[in-house]
Protein backbone atom coordinates (compact mmCIF):
# COMPACT_ATOMS: atom_id res chain seq x y z
CA UNK A 1 0.00 0.00 0.00
CA UNK A 2 1.22 3.26 -0.70
CA UNK A 3 2.56 5.52 2.04
CA UNK A 4 0.10 7.98 2.85
CA UNK A 5 0.66 11.88 1.74
CA UNK A 6 1.93 14.71 4.05
CA UNK A 7 1.26 17.89 2.47
CA UNK A 8 3.93 20.53 4.19
CA UNK A 9 3.00 22.99 6.35
CA UNK A 10 3.23 26.14 4.63
CA UNK A 11 4.76 28.85 6.82
CA UNK A 12 2.95 32.15 7.78
CA UNK A 13 5.13 34.75 7.06
CA UNK A 14 4.88 38.58 7.94
CA UNK A 15 7.88 40.94 6.64
CA UNK A 16 8.34 44.33 8.13
CA UNK A 17 10.41 47.08 6.57
CA UNK A 18 10.15 50.36 4.95
CA UNK A 19 9.53 50.05 0.62
CA UNK A 20 13.08 49.20 0.00
CA UNK A 21 14.78 45.87 1.66
CA UNK A 22 11.25 44.07 2.61
CA UNK A 23 10.14 44.36 -1.50
CA UNK A 24 13.53 42.72 -2.29
CA UNK A 25 13.43 39.80 -0.06
CA UNK A 26 10.29 38.75 -0.82
CA UNK A 27 11.18 39.24 -4.74
CA UNK A 28 13.86 36.53 -4.14
CA UNK A 29 12.15 34.39 -1.63
CA UNK A 30 9.13 34.28 -3.51
CA UNK A 31 5.18 32.38 -2.84
CA UNK A 32 2.90 35.08 -3.80
CA UNK A 33 3.56 36.11 -7.65
CA UNK A 34 0.53 38.13 -7.44
CA UNK A 35 1.76 39.88 -4.04
CA UNK A 36 0.06 40.61 -0.32
CA UNK A 37 -1.47 43.12 1.38
CA UNK A 38 0.99 45.66 2.90
CA UNK A 39 -0.35 47.00 6.20
CA UNK A 40 1.28 49.58 8.82
CA UNK A 41 3.50 48.14 11.10
CA UNK A 42 1.62 49.25 14.25
CA UNK A 43 -0.77 45.88 13.16
CA UNK A 44 2.16 43.39 13.48
CA UNK A 45 0.83 42.56 17.15
CA UNK A 46 -2.42 42.14 15.99
CA UNK A 47 -1.33 40.07 12.51
CA UNK A 48 0.47 37.85 14.93
CA UNK A 49 -2.59 37.09 17.18
CA UNK A 50 -5.35 36.15 14.22
CA UNK A 51 -3.23 35.10 11.41
CA UNK A 52 -1.46 32.54 13.09
CA UNK A 53 2.06 33.84 11.57
CA UNK A 54 5.00 31.26 11.97
CA UNK A 55 7.93 34.20 11.12
CA UNK A 56 8.46 37.57 11.41
CA UNK A 57 11.09 38.73 8.18
CA UNK A 58 13.00 41.83 9.56
CA UNK A 59 14.04 43.92 6.49
CA UNK A 60 14.48 47.54 7.98
CA UNK A 61 17.48 49.09 7.88
CA UNK A 62 19.50 51.89 9.31
CA UNK A 63 17.62 51.32 13.16
CA UNK A 64 19.56 50.74 16.06
CA UNK A 65 20.69 47.21 17.45
CA UNK A 66 18.02 47.87 20.45
CA UNK A 67 15.51 48.21 18.07
CA UNK A 68 15.90 45.29 16.41
CA UNK A 69 15.01 42.97 18.98
CA UNK A 70 12.24 45.36 20.23
CA UNK A 71 10.62 44.19 17.10
CA UNK A 72 11.83 40.72 17.78
CA UNK A 73 10.71 40.65 21.06
CA UNK A 74 7.13 41.29 19.54
CA UNK A 75 7.56 38.26 17.23
CA UNK A 76 8.10 36.07 19.82
CA UNK A 77 5.83 37.30 22.52
CA UNK A 78 2.88 36.39 19.55
CA UNK A 79 4.65 33.11 19.01
CA UNK A 80 6.59 34.03 15.72
CA UNK A 81 10.14 33.09 14.62
CA UNK A 82 12.10 36.25 14.17
CA UNK A 83 14.94 35.91 11.03
CA UNK A 84 16.80 38.17 9.06
CA UNK A 85 17.53 36.97 5.52
CA UNK A 86 21.43 37.46 4.42
CA UNK A 87 23.59 38.46 2.12
CA UNK A 88 23.93 34.60 0.39
CA UNK A 89 20.08 34.12 -0.06
CA UNK A 90 19.46 37.66 -0.70
CA UNK A 91 22.23 39.09 -3.06
CA UNK A 92 21.62 39.06 -6.59
CA UNK A 93 25.02 37.27 -9.27
CA UNK A 94 25.49 40.02 -11.92
CA UNK A 95 27.52 39.22 -15.19
CA UNK A 96 29.62 42.02 -14.94
CA UNK A 97 31.72 43.42 -12.25
CA UNK A 98 29.84 45.39 -9.78
CA UNK A 99 31.41 47.87 -7.06
CA UNK A 100 29.20 48.49 -4.19
CA UNK A 101 29.03 51.83 -2.42
CA UNK A 102 27.41 50.71 1.14
CA UNK A 103 27.92 52.80 4.72
CA UNK A 104 27.47 52.40 8.52
CA UNK A 105 25.10 55.48 9.06
CA UNK A 106 22.60 57.10 6.30
CA UNK A 107 24.04 60.34 5.55
CA UNK A 108 28.20 59.16 5.42
CA UNK A 109 28.39 60.28 1.51
CA UNK A 110 27.40 57.30 -0.42
CA UNK A 111 25.87 58.76 -2.98
CA UNK A 112 28.71 61.92 -3.43
CA UNK A 113 31.12 58.59 -3.57
CA UNK A 114 29.34 56.97 -5.79
CA UNK A 115 28.86 60.01 -8.34
CA UNK A 116 32.89 60.65 -8.08
CA UNK A 117 33.41 56.97 -9.09
CA UNK A 118 31.16 57.02 -11.63
CA UNK A 119 32.51 60.22 -13.25
CA UNK A 120 35.98 58.91 -12.93
CA UNK A 121 35.00 55.57 -14.05
CA UNK A 122 33.71 57.17 -17.34
CA UNK A 123 36.49 59.07 -17.71
CA UNK A 124 38.21 55.88 -18.31
CA UNK A 125 35.77 55.40 -21.12
CA UNK A 126 33.91 52.39 -19.47
CA UNK A 127 30.25 52.43 -19.67
CA UNK A 128 28.84 52.49 -16.27
CA UNK A 129 25.33 51.32 -15.07
CA UNK A 130 24.16 53.27 -12.02
CA UNK A 131 21.91 51.40 -9.77
CA UNK A 132 20.29 52.51 -6.99
CA UNK A 133 18.57 51.08 -3.59
CA UNK A 134 14.84 51.31 -4.49
CA UNK A 135 12.84 53.82 -2.64
CA UNK A 136 8.94 53.09 -3.85
CA UNK A 137 6.48 55.45 -2.29
CA UNK A 138 3.66 55.51 -5.25
CA UNK A 139 2.73 53.40 -8.17
CA UNK A 140 4.47 50.03 -6.99
CA UNK A 141 3.76 48.46 -11.07
CA UNK A 142 5.17 51.98 -12.43
CA UNK A 143 7.80 51.55 -10.22
CA UNK A 144 8.82 47.88 -10.97
CA UNK A 145 11.61 48.81 -13.53
CA UNK A 146 13.05 52.73 -14.03
CA UNK A 147 15.49 54.44 -16.21
CA UNK A 148 16.43 57.90 -15.35
CA UNK A 149 18.38 59.82 -17.77
CA UNK A 150 16.69 63.56 -17.34
CA UNK A 151 14.69 65.50 -14.78
CA UNK A 152 11.89 65.35 -17.18
CA UNK A 153 12.27 61.24 -16.32
CA UNK A 154 11.54 62.32 -13.13
CA UNK A 155 8.56 64.32 -13.20
CA UNK A 156 6.91 61.70 -15.36
CA UNK A 157 7.69 59.08 -12.64
CA UNK A 158 6.61 61.56 -10.28
CA UNK A 159 9.50 61.19 -7.51
CA UNK A 160 9.47 61.47 -4.50
CA UNK A 161 12.17 64.46 -2.82
CA UNK A 162 14.06 61.96 -1.54
CA UNK A 163 14.39 59.85 -4.98
CA UNK A 164 15.63 63.67 -6.42
CA UNK A 165 18.26 63.86 -3.96
CA UNK A 166 19.71 60.83 -5.14
CA UNK A 167 18.94 60.63 -9.12
CA UNK A 168 19.45 64.51 -10.01
CA UNK A 169 23.10 64.93 -8.51
CA UNK A 170 23.87 61.57 -10.77
CA UNK A 171 21.90 63.01 -14.23
CA UNK A 172 23.86 65.96 -13.83
CA UNK A 173 26.58 64.46 -14.05
CA UNK A 174 26.04 62.69 -17.37
CA UNK A 175 25.30 59.03 -15.65
CA UNK A 176 21.80 57.17 -16.17
CA UNK A 177 20.05 55.72 -13.17
CA UNK A 178 18.55 52.60 -13.26
CA UNK A 179 16.04 51.47 -10.29
CA UNK A 180 12.87 49.80 -9.15
CA UNK A 181 12.04 46.89 -6.94
CA UNK A 182 12.32 44.23 -9.35
CA UNK A 183 15.83 44.44 -8.87
CA UNK A 184 16.79 41.25 -11.05
CA UNK A 185 14.59 43.05 -13.90
CA UNK A 186 16.68 46.38 -13.05
CA UNK A 187 19.76 44.46 -13.35
CA UNK A 188 19.17 42.62 -16.70
CA UNK A 189 17.86 45.72 -18.24
CA UNK A 190 20.79 47.52 -16.37
CA UNK A 191 23.74 45.31 -17.99
CA UNK A 192 22.41 45.23 -21.57
CA UNK A 193 24.79 48.38 -22.47
CA UNK A 194 27.57 48.84 -19.62
CA UNK A 195 30.90 47.49 -18.96
CA UNK A 196 30.48 47.57 -15.23
CA UNK A 197 27.50 47.80 -12.40
CA UNK A 198 28.21 50.77 -10.01
CA UNK A 199 25.59 49.90 -7.18
CA UNK A 200 24.40 53.14 -5.02
CA UNK A 201 23.32 51.97 -1.48
CA UNK A 202 20.56 53.33 0.49
CA UNK A 203 20.21 54.02 3.99
CA UNK A 204 23.00 51.40 5.74
CA UNK A 205 21.91 48.67 3.87
CA UNK A 206 24.22 45.97 2.37
CA UNK A 207 23.94 45.60 -1.53
CA UNK A 208 20.89 43.65 -3.21
CA UNK A 209 23.65 43.22 -5.69
CA UNK A 210 26.87 40.90 -5.02
CA UNK A 211 29.88 43.07 -5.56
CA UNK A 212 33.32 42.35 -6.51
CA UNK A 213 34.46 45.38 -4.62
CA UNK A 214 32.74 46.78 -1.75
CA UNK A 215 33.98 50.47 -0.42
CA UNK A 216 32.07 51.30 3.04
CA UNK A 217 31.77 54.62 4.43
CA UNK A 218 32.08 55.40 7.63
CA UNK A 219 31.67 59.26 8.83
CA UNK A 220 34.43 60.86 11.16
CA UNK A 221 31.01 63.33 12.56
CA UNK A 222 29.62 60.13 13.99
CA UNK A 223 32.46 58.36 16.25
CA UNK A 224 31.00 55.73 18.21
CA UNK A 225 28.35 54.72 15.70
CA UNK A 226 30.41 52.29 13.63
CA UNK A 227 28.83 49.49 15.26
CA UNK A 228 25.68 50.87 16.88
CA UNK A 229 23.28 50.50 13.95
CA UNK A 230 21.87 47.51 11.90
CA UNK A 231 22.33 46.43 9.17
CA UNK A 232 25.46 48.84 9.44
CA UNK A 233 28.15 46.85 11.27
CA UNK A 234 27.17 43.57 9.11
CA UNK A 235 27.97 46.35 6.05
CA UNK A 236 31.32 47.30 8.00
CA UNK A 237 32.34 43.83 8.99
CA UNK A 238 31.53 42.92 5.18
CA UNK A 239 33.92 46.04 3.59
CA UNK A 240 36.61 45.36 1.18
CA UNK A 241 37.45 49.25 1.53
CA UNK A 242 36.35 51.26 3.92
CA UNK A 243 36.44 54.95 3.65
CA UNK A 244 36.84 57.34 6.65
CA UNK A 245 34.41 60.12 5.35
CA UNK A 246 34.36 63.60 6.02
CA UNK A 247 37.73 63.67 7.73
CA UNK A 248 38.38 67.30 6.45
CA UNK A 249 35.57 68.54 8.91
CA UNK A 250 35.72 66.44 11.87
CA UNK A 251 38.20 66.90 14.78
CA UNK A 252 41.35 65.02 13.94
CA UNK A 253 41.05 62.89 17.81
CA UNK A 254 37.55 61.87 16.14
CA UNK A 255 38.97 60.95 12.79
CA UNK A 256 41.55 58.50 14.82
CA UNK A 257 38.78 57.30 16.70
CA UNK A 258 36.89 55.69 13.97
CA UNK A 259 39.77 54.55 12.39
CA UNK A 260 40.92 52.92 15.30
CA UNK A 261 37.03 51.15 15.52
CA UNK A 262 37.02 50.42 11.96
CA UNK A 263 40.64 48.20 12.24
CA UNK A 264 38.84 46.81 15.67
CA UNK A 265 35.97 45.33 13.72
CA UNK A 266 37.05 44.38 10.33
CA UNK A 267 41.35 44.29 10.04
CA UNK A 268 41.46 42.79 6.78
CA UNK A 269 39.62 45.94 5.54
CA UNK A 270 42.06 48.16 3.55
CA UNK A 271 41.03 51.65 5.76
CA UNK A 272 41.68 55.74 3.82
CA UNK A 273 40.19 59.23 4.31
CA UNK A 274 38.12 61.09 2.31
CA UNK A 275 36.94 64.12 2.32
CA UNK A 276 33.74 65.58 1.83
CA UNK A 277 34.27 69.61 0.64
CA UNK A 278 31.00 71.82 0.95
CA UNK A 279 30.42 74.69 -1.23
CA UNK A 280 27.89 77.46 -1.69
CA UNK A 281 27.04 79.03 -4.74
CA UNK A 282 27.64 82.31 -4.04
CA UNK A 283 28.90 82.83 0.44
CA UNK A 284 28.75 86.49 -0.07
CA UNK A 285 24.75 86.67 -0.71
CA UNK A 286 24.65 84.88 2.92
CA UNK A 287 26.33 86.97 5.66
CA UNK A 288 24.43 88.52 7.74
CA UNK A 289 21.23 87.86 5.77
CA UNK A 290 18.76 85.79 7.91
CA UNK A 291 18.43 82.18 6.11
CA UNK A 292 16.68 79.33 6.49
CA UNK A 293 18.43 76.41 5.74
CA UNK A 294 16.61 72.97 4.02
CA UNK A 295 18.83 70.08 4.63
CA UNK A 296 19.10 66.47 3.04
CA UNK A 297 15.80 64.85 4.53
CA UNK A 298 17.27 60.85 5.13
CA UNK A 299 20.75 62.33 6.73
CA UNK A 300 18.62 64.62 9.18
CA UNK A 301 15.46 62.70 10.20
CA UNK A 302 16.73 58.80 10.66
CA UNK A 303 20.39 59.19 9.77
CA UNK A 304 20.26 61.47 13.36
CA UNK A 305 22.16 64.13 11.97
CA UNK A 306 21.49 67.52 13.88
CA UNK A 307 22.31 69.40 10.72
CA UNK A 308 24.12 68.73 7.36
CA UNK A 309 26.15 70.46 4.77
CA UNK A 310 23.48 73.22 3.99
CA UNK A 311 23.94 74.43 7.73
CA UNK A 312 27.99 74.40 7.87
CA UNK A 313 27.59 76.17 4.94
CA UNK A 314 25.27 78.87 6.08
CA UNK A 315 27.46 79.19 9.32
CA UNK A 316 30.77 79.80 7.32
CA UNK A 317 29.06 82.31 5.26
CA UNK A 318 28.28 84.14 8.85
CA UNK A 319 24.68 84.29 8.25
CA UNK A 320 21.53 84.77 10.76
CA UNK A 321 20.08 80.85 11.07
CA UNK A 322 16.63 81.49 11.25
CA UNK A 323 14.69 78.24 12.98
CA UNK A 324 12.22 77.10 11.06
CA UNK A 325 10.05 75.43 14.44
CA UNK A 326 7.98 78.42 14.73
CA UNK A 327 6.92 78.87 11.09
CA UNK A 328 6.36 75.02 10.47
CA UNK A 329 3.36 74.21 8.88
CA UNK A 330 1.36 71.51 10.54
CA UNK A 331 2.53 68.66 8.44
CA UNK A 332 5.66 69.51 9.26
CA UNK A 333 5.56 70.55 12.82
CA UNK A 334 5.92 66.62 13.82
CA UNK A 335 8.82 66.08 12.77
CA UNK A 336 10.57 68.24 15.32
CA UNK A 337 8.51 65.54 18.30
CA UNK A 338 9.78 62.35 16.32
CA UNK A 339 13.37 63.83 15.67
CA UNK A 340 14.57 65.97 18.43
CA UNK A 341 17.39 66.03 17.45
CA UNK A 342 17.10 67.76 14.70
CA UNK A 343 18.81 71.78 15.06
CA UNK A 344 17.60 74.89 13.31
CA UNK A 345 17.28 73.29 10.17
CA UNK A 346 14.00 72.18 7.84
CA UNK A 347 14.18 68.93 6.77
CA UNK A 348 13.59 68.42 2.99
CA UNK A 349 10.30 65.84 3.13
CA UNK A 350 7.71 65.43 0.57
CA UNK A 351 6.60 62.19 -0.09
CA UNK A 352 3.25 63.62 -1.39
CA UNK A 353 2.34 66.26 -3.17
CA UNK A 354 0.55 67.66 0.20
CA UNK A 355 3.91 67.61 2.03
CA UNK A 356 5.82 69.32 -0.74
CA UNK A 357 2.90 72.02 -0.28
CA UNK A 358 3.52 71.87 3.32
CA UNK A 359 7.48 72.75 2.84
CA UNK A 360 6.88 75.20 0.75
CA UNK A 361 4.57 76.93 3.19
CA UNK A 362 6.99 76.54 5.77
CA UNK A 363 9.74 78.20 3.95
CA UNK A 364 7.49 80.83 2.34
CA UNK A 365 6.41 81.54 5.97
CA UNK A 366 9.73 81.50 7.45
CA UNK A 367 10.29 85.88 6.87
CA UNK A 368 13.86 84.64 5.51
CA UNK A 369 15.59 86.80 3.59
CA UNK A 370 17.43 83.68 1.54
CA UNK A 371 17.26 80.18 1.68
CA UNK A 372 20.36 77.79 1.87
CA UNK A 373 19.53 74.42 0.55
CA UNK A 374 21.82 71.22 1.49
CA UNK A 375 19.83 69.07 -0.48
CA UNK A 376 21.29 67.56 -3.51
CA UNK A 377 18.40 68.02 -6.29
CA UNK A 378 17.06 71.47 -7.32
CA UNK A 379 14.45 72.76 -4.59
CA UNK A 380 13.87 75.93 -5.80
CA UNK A 381 12.63 74.64 -9.39
CA UNK A 382 10.74 72.06 -8.17
CA UNK A 383 8.63 73.96 -5.52
CA UNK A 384 8.22 76.92 -7.44
CA UNK A 385 9.69 79.31 -4.19
CA UNK A 386 9.82 82.78 -4.48
CA UNK A 387 12.09 83.38 -2.05
CA UNK A 388 16.07 83.04 -3.37
CA UNK A 389 17.81 79.78 -2.53
CA UNK A 390 21.81 79.54 -2.72
CA UNK A 391 22.68 76.08 -2.75
CA UNK A 392 25.38 74.15 -0.66
CA UNK A 393 27.24 71.46 -2.89
CA UNK A 394 29.42 68.86 -1.80
CA UNK A 395 31.72 66.12 -3.46
CA UNK A 396 33.67 63.36 -2.65
CA UNK A 397 37.58 64.58 -2.38
CA UNK A 398 40.81 62.31 -2.38
CA UNK A 399 43.15 63.40 0.85
CA UNK A 400 45.63 60.56 0.01
CA UNK A 401 47.34 59.10 -2.28
CA UNK A 402 46.53 56.28 -4.15
CA UNK A 403 43.59 57.04 -2.30
CA UNK A 404 39.95 55.79 -3.33
CA UNK A 405 40.73 56.03 -7.05
CA UNK A 406 43.71 53.64 -6.40
CA UNK A 407 41.62 51.12 -4.85
CA UNK A 408 39.22 51.19 -7.57
CA UNK A 409 42.25 51.50 -10.43
CA UNK A 410 43.70 48.17 -8.54
CA UNK A 411 40.34 46.47 -9.13
CA UNK A 412 39.75 47.16 -12.84
CA UNK A 413 43.06 46.12 -13.95
CA UNK A 414 42.14 42.64 -12.18
CA UNK A 415 38.61 42.37 -13.57
CA UNK A 416 40.70 43.35 -16.82
CA UNK A 417 38.73 46.48 -17.21
CA UNK A 418 41.51 49.30 -17.51
CA UNK A 419 41.71 51.12 -20.69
Amino acid sequence: MPAPVIEAHRRRIVIVGAAGRDFHNFNVVPRYPEGIPIVAEAELDALLATQHVDEVVFAYSDVSHAQVMHIASRALAGGADFALLGPRRTMLAARLPVIAVSAVRTGCGKSQTARYLSRRLRERGLRVAVLRHPMPYGDLARQAVQRFATRADLDAADCTIEEREEYEPHLALGSVVHAGIDTQRVLDAAAQDADLILWDGGNNDFPFIRPDLHIVLADALRPGQEATHHPGEAVLRMADVVVIAKSDAAPRADVTRVEAAVRRINPRARRLRGASPVTLDDPGAARGRRVLVVEDGPTTTHGGMAHGAGYAAALHAGAEIIDPRACAAPAIAPLYAQYPQLGPVLPAMGYSASERAALAATIEASRAELVVSGTPHDLAALLGLTLPVLRARYEFAEVESPGLWGEVDAFLRRARLAR
